[in-house]
């Protein structure tokens, strides 16, 4: 115990400022995309066909970031001459029809005050369901427990029964095997309740688009208050669209 309380008093205070100090994230991570709709025809062509997993808009020259894997090819074929990634990591919205964007989102704050600030503004209590997930998603959601980001101290936190649950947040791309599972747990929620989507895979089914096993898009099974894209997403992804969502 007295090496606990020496390790911790070596280590002094490593919980992150944040929302109250914006975070700098390394130039190498890529959030938000900024799409330059003045680039050359050819160019864009060249990305449309080069995308992995046909989110690339080129006639309307938007991007789908719920289909989005940020794998940056568009940006490095174009020389971020059509398509640029930006470090801004607050890229959730409310609304899957917003997530297809040529770089401006809605505020989701807007949103959630109409709707679940007062519901869930003090407490906010989260069951997360794994439907067929790599483990990536659960990974970046599991992290927000650590000292560094310390979810808990917004009144949030992650329970093991969905009865004592206010949201189910779903990481995966609800494989057909684990369908029947998450409609129990969202049942066994208590109303009123809220279904979160996480993750590309979740959000439109991933790379594995196009599989008869999987459910390309939760929204089509049941009904999402909150979808944040990414694969995964960052854990400060994650964190703003809960903090902005519901306090």
């Amino acid at each position: 115990m007295l090496n606990v309380l020496k390790n911790r008093f070596e280590q002094g205070y490593r919980t992150t400022t944040y929302p109250k100090t914006k975070i700098e994230l390394h130039e190498r991570y890529r959030g938000r995309p900024q799409v330059k709709k003045d680039a050359p025809p050819d160019l864009i062509e060249a990305c449309v066909a080069a995308c992995p997993q046909n989110a690339i808009d080129g006639s309307r020259k938007m991007i789908d970031l719920g289909r989005c894997v940020f794998c940056g090819i568009c940006e490095e074929l174009s020389d971020g001459k059509f398509v640029s990634f930006t470090q801004d990591f607050e890229i959730s919205t409310a609304e899957r029809n917003h997530l297809l964007t040529d770089g401006t989102l809605p505020s989701l704050a807007s949103h959630s005050k109409k709707h679940f600030k007062k519901l869930f503004g003090r407490s906010l209590q989260l069951r997360q369901v794994s439907a067929a997930g790599c483990n990536a998603c659960e990974a970046d959601l599991n992290v927000l427990a650590t000292p560094f980001f310390d979810l808990a101290r917004f009144g949030i936190n992650f329970v093991a029964s969905p009865r004592h649950a206010d949201a189910i947040v779903v990481t995966g791309p609800v494989s057909r095997n684990m369908k029947t599972a998450l409609f129990e747990t969202l049942e066994a929620v208590p109303e009123p309740r809220v279904v979160i989507a996480v993750g590309s895979c979740t959000i439109t089914g991933g790379p594995f688009t196009g599989s008869g096993d999987i459910t390309e898009g939760l929204d089509s099974i049941m009904p999402v208050d909150l979808f944040i894209p990414g694969c995964p997403p960052h854990p400060l992804t994650n964190l703003h669209a809960l903090l902005t969502y519901f306090k």
